[in-house]
């Protein structure tokens, strides 16, 4: 624990440190060759208003015809960062510069991080909805719960480009591919899996949903927030129609026991715990982990200090455990499915992002995991394994074009090449400019 800690408050340091030297993590580099003045009579003014002219005459051109077929914005308001809370726009660009790194080099996708400055919800769908003609997708990133299920519902059933709440379905997407291969491993079916879920944010209602829409018995699944188990009976019900109806739905439709009180009374016969509550690590005791079935499968997954150490959870009986963390095995990490899943939404000109997409996301990480050696550490490739991007890529681009949400059709071994060659031309462009020099190695 205090080599964790330790390990932690050397890359907050370096962190600061480098932010100040390289004065953030992204830039924008020219995509077409100029060697003339006369080039930018082609680029620029006045062979320009041509292309101009023909995406008047059809809009869609503009998928084609510009970069708006690879760039997506990486919208936040910064009311709700992960670890740190109402940091404010301003405080989470760091973040988003963060994860627009992240796309470009496993997706070969252009990110662009817009922090924005909202008063409420209804203006932030307004900036959303008008920057649309820009983009090729929008990331929502760090917003509040339930502030974020409302804008996600309203963006996706108004905007006619993929727009995804990595909080909400990057999270849910990872723990579901993580919990695929850990009910293999300990020889459970889904359709008879017990799961209890502790904490009911954005990522854990996510999670509720996915898990359902892929197979699992809602009746055998429950929440816990701070009130305890979720269930019809509940005092509040009337207060949660009105506040978070998306909460309410779940309290109508899982814990079918109707198991009353806290976390330890949830627990109890319970094959899974997802915890996504608050850091810990005395947030769950090894009690509660006692009180679980044989092999309990337990992920952790709050950060920086999850709900309780692995290591305790293991003592308790956990056979597979997962953390959102990298310094213990089986990291459960957003990073290893958005930059896949707008490759393949890009990719297709997809209009939107399924349920569906995501489950296929899913389903392609985990068999990655599986082909390359599943093990109770494990259950989930790790980022720096990138061959697994453009399958998942790939995978959710066939999706899209199985639901007929894509503008552009191409085959599996298609869209496998365009992927591939995304994701390798954005890490040789990272090494050759580091090789020249242009980006400074970190300092000694």
């Amino acid at each position: 624990m205090e080599s964790g800690e330790a390990h932690e408050k050397v890359f907050k340091e370096k962190a600061l440190k480098y932010a100040r030297l390289y004065g953030g993590k992204v830039g924008i580099i020219p995509k077409v060759p100029i060697s003339s003045l006369e080039d930018f009579s082609i680029w620029y003014t006045p062979g320009v208003a041509e292309v101009s002219n023909a995406i008047q005459s059809n809009r869609e051109l503009s998928f084609e015809l510009t970069n708006r077929w690879n760039t997506i914005a990486i919208l936040t308001d910064g009311s709700r960062v992960l670890g740190l809370g109402p940091v404010g726009p301003e405080a989470s660009l760091p973040v988003m510069e963060g994860k627009a790194l992240i796309y470009k080099y496993f997706g070969g996708v252009d990110a662009f991080p817009l922090p924005v400055r909202s008063s409420s919800k209804e203006e932030f769908i307004s900036v959303a909805q008008s920057i649309e003609p820009a983009f090729g997708g929008i990331n929502l990133e760090d917003i509040e719960s339930p502030k974020c299920f409302e804008i996600l519902e309203v963006l996706r059933n108004s905007m006619e480009i993929p727009v995804w709440h990595d909080d909400q379905q990057g999270t849910a997407g990872v723990v579901l591919a993580a919990l695929f291969n850990a009910i293999e491993l300990t020889g459970r079916e889904i359709e008879r899996t017990n799961v209890t879920l502790l904490g009911a944010g954005a990522a854990n209602i996510a999670t509720a949903r996915l898990l359902i829409e892929a197979g699992f018995d809602p009746q055998k699944i429950i929440l816990v927030d701070s009130r305890g188990t979720l269930h019809p009976e509940r005092e509040d019900m009337d207060q949660l129609m009105l506040r978070n109806k998306w909460k309410y739905e779940l309290a109508l439709k899982t814990n079918g026991a109707r198991v009353k009180g806290g976390l330890r009374e949830a627990l109890s016969g319970s094959d899974v715990l997802i915890a996504a509550s608050r850091p810990g690590p005395n947030v769950i005791s090894m009690e509660d982990i006692s009180a679980m079935s044989k092999e309990p499968i337990v992920f952790l997954l709050a950060n920086p200090v999850p709900e309780m150490w692995p290591e305790d959870a293991k003592k308790a009986g956990a056979a597979i455990i997962a953390t959102g963390r990298s310094d213990y095995p089986n990291q459960v990490n957003n990073s290893l499915l958005f930059p896949s899943i707008f490759r393949g939404c890009l990719d297709v000109r997809a209009r939107t992002v399924s349920d569906t997409m995501v489950i296929e996301a899913s389903k392609e990480l985990a068999l990655y995991a599986k082909e390359t050696g599943l093990t109770e550490e494990r259950i989930l490739p790790t980022m720096v394994e990138w061959e697994f991007y453009p399958r998942v890529a790939a995978r959710v681009g066939i999706e899209a074009e199985k639901e007929g949400l894509a503008r552009k059709n191409l085959s599996y071994s298609e869209l496998l090449e365009s992927a591939t060659n995304a994701v390798e031309t954005s890490r040789k462009t990272v090494s050759r400019l580091m090789e020249s020099g242009i980006i400074r190695g970190l300092p000694d």
